[in-house]
């Protein structure tokens, strides 16, 4: 053997993510580290880290390293699938339609999308057609090849496409560049991809949209189609589901059909409530009162509009003006408030505060403004005006852990009425634009750490996510269609309170500066509110819903005694409504179910006479007759319970 190749074959150390460490040579691959492992860890191989940056796993393994093989469960590996799936698509793009000139095709929240400068539109036949096409080449198993390139090889290989000339005319000139070929089909790619197109079992092409080059608008139009894909077919049914779902489920169409709100040409982004709406969201609140007064909060209220002076002392201005909206008071500089935590600082500042009286903890339901593009606006997802369910907690260090133990419990629970019992908890650290020392975040992170491990709670670590002012932990919530959606958040912050000359007096009888719990449960009261809507598909437990129970007249001769019976249900706090109209019983009780009411309550001449009603279900399951004070009693214990039915809730919309 010469002494090149006793060089080229020394041996490495490779660490596993559990602490074993193989022994191997350079040139060895991870796909033949997975392909040693028992378990069939090789057969589920995505891609993997070294040394933790995604890699292929044909990569050759040259000096000691860490390794660890990624499968389509990590959200690394999951976008390197989707991402080989965006060149698949491309491939068979150009197998269809070979004028097409393909740009780039990333990985987003949804799936992958790639976009496409055609002579003319997609249609839905043609997206038909493109699916197809890319069964077929996952059938052929494509190996995906990683080469390098140099500009000027660059350039020559995709001179036909000025899309891809004009990315790499913005590279350096000495710049290497990596390409990837799949069969025919050659693309520009950092990487890294898959093994091969037969992974990639179960894809779907979902919709086609209007795009424009680089998002300019004054720039070439394009063609983006977007697609799913996943590693079986179950999984791909389950997803296409849910999607669905998300259509029959969506809160702006059952906002409607429910009355709760309206959005408006004369204020775009402004949530209006309807009464309905308004019951929904005042039970919420009520509830959210109940729990702050039974653990020690007291509830305050700032003003709207607060000098401009403030946000430059509070750190809003440097990090957050481009989301603020502004106004002008007696010449003077104004700004309307986009977070509540400043007025929280000056109601604690209003007067002195001892070391006995903490922790203070002061919660507000406080309307908020932030100025969002046009663009963005989503229902009640994304809005310009929300109420935030905020608590500002007034703190010794040695109360943080404690405090934040309380808030975590608090937020639980409250998800837990809700029916979200999936909670993924995230710990977010200092971000590279912050105010405040070192040392202050080093404790802040410390006390969070704590906390959640007082709990035992299972938290993902979210490196440089935190707040300007401080870290923070983060909760996310699943729906029952497996949806996330972040809501919750406590966060803990030592700056704010020195740059407002927030002080309490110590033990020592000298004055210190507090730490400053920001704190909600729900995050936006709107942005809850719609995800609920959506979880539940408008079909709320009896303690949530607008209307209750529907009174129905079985003859126009009892609607007397129904709107009595009406009246006897509101009496007792109940959310009813009677339905007199001279319709079918069975026309009245088919409304009421398509109008999600819980309990369809029937008076006939019988029913009349007797004081009674013949009670039935959303779900039109009959429960006898019953008389009035009995209906009123199991609705007020249900509602008292707040009780959910699992069934319905994952039956579907």
């Amino acid at each position: 053997m010469s002494l090149s190749e006793q060089l080229e074959s020394r041996p490495i150390a490779i660490t596993l993510p559990d602490g074993t460490v193989l022994q191997r040579t350079t040139g060895t691959t991870a796909l033949a580290v997975a392909e040693s492992i028992s378990g069939g860890l090789a057969r589920e191989a995505v891609s993997c880290k070294v040394d933790g940056v995604v890699r292929d796993l044909s990569t050759p393994l040259t000096s000691d390293c860490t390794l660890e093989i990624l499968k389509f469960g990590d959200a690394d590996g999951q976008h390197v699938f989707r991402h080989s799936t965006a060149h698949l698509l491309a491939q068979a793009v150009l197998h269809l339609f070979p004028e097409a000139k393909p740009t780039i095709g990333p990985v987003v929240e949804e799936g992958f999308y790639y976009d496409f400068a055609v002579e003319r539109p997609f249609t839905p036949e043609d997206l038909e057609r493109i699916e197809a096409e890319m069964q077929r080449l996952v059938k052929e198993r494509y190996v995906y090849e990683r080469s390098e390139l140099t500009k000027g090889e660059a350039l020559e290989a995709f001179k036909d496409n000025p899309f891809k000339v004009e990315i790499i005319n913005e590279l350096p000139a000495d710049a290497i560049i990596s390409a990837y070929r799949q069969g025919d089909f050659f693309d520009l790619c950092r990487g890294p991809h898959v093994q091969h197109t037969g992974q990639l079992k179960a894809v779907k092409v979902l919709k086609v949209a209007g795009a424009y080059w680089r998002g300019d608008a004054e720039r070439e139009q394009l063609q983006r189609i977007y697609g799913i894909s996943f590693t079986d077919k179950k999984e791909l049914k389950q997803h296409l589901w849910r999607l669905e779902q998300a259509k029959l489920r969506d809160h702006r169409r059952i906002g409607k059909e429910m009355e709760l709100f309206s959005f408006h040409g004369e204020g775009p982004g402004f949530p209006f409530w309807h009464a309905k709406g308004m019951r929904l969201r005042n039970v919420v609140v009520n509830y959210w009162r109940e729990l702050h007064q039974r653990d020690g909060y007291e509830e305050i209220a700032t003003p709207a509009i607060l000098n401009e002076e403030l946000w430059h002392r509070s750190g809003h201005w440097a990090n957050y003006k481009d989301n603020m909206y502004f106004t002008s008071i007696d010449e003077g500089a104004y700004a309307v408030k986009p977070m509540n935590c400043p007025g929280g600082l000056l109601v604690f500042n209003a007067r002195r505060h001892s070391y006995r009286e903490l922790p203070i903890r002061n919660a507000e339901l406080g309307t908020v403004h932030r100025h969002e593009l046009s663009g963005v606006l989503h229902g009640l997802f994304r809005v310009r005006s929300f109420t935030q369910d905020d608590a500002h907690i007034f703190c010794v260090p040695e109360q943080i852990r404690d405090e934040v133990v309380g808030v975590i419990n608090l937020i639980f629970e409250i998800y837990r009425t809700f029916g979200f019992r999936d909670v993924r908890v995230e710990l977010s650290t200092r971000p590279e634009k912050s105010i405040g020392s070192d040392e202050m975040w080093q404790d802040a992170e410390a006390a969070l750490q704590a906390a959640l491990e007082h709990l035992g709670l299972d938290y993902q670590l979210n490196p440089g996510d935190g707040a300007f002012y401080g870290p923070k932990i983060d909760f996310h919530i699943r729906d029952c269609m497996g949806r996330s959606w972040q809501c919750g958040t406590v966060q803990c912050d030592f700056s704010m309170p020195q740059r407002f000359e927030a002080y309490y007096e110590g033990s020592d009888g000298e004055r210190h500066h507090p730490v400053m719990l920001h704190r909600a449960a729900f995050g936006s009261l709107e942005r809850f509110i719609g995800i609920v809507i959506e979880h539940f598909a408008g079909k709320f437990p009896l303690w949530l819903a607008p209307v209750q129970c529907r009174v129905l007249s079985l003859v126009e001769r009892v609607n007397e005694a129904t709107l009595a019976v009406d009246a006897q249900l509101r009496a007792a706090g109940l959310r009813s409504e009677a339905d007199v109209r001279n319709e079918s019983l069975n026309r009245k009780v088919r409304e009421a179910q398509l109008d999600r009411v819980n309990y369809q309550l029937v008076v006939g001449d019988r029913e009349a006479e007797n004081g009674t009603v013949s009670v039935r279900n959303r779900r039109n399951k009959q429960l006898g007759v019953m008389t009035i004070a009995e209906v009123i009693a199991m609705m007020q214990s249900e509602i008292a319970a707040r009780t959910i039915d699992e069934d319905e809730l994952n039956a579907g919309a």
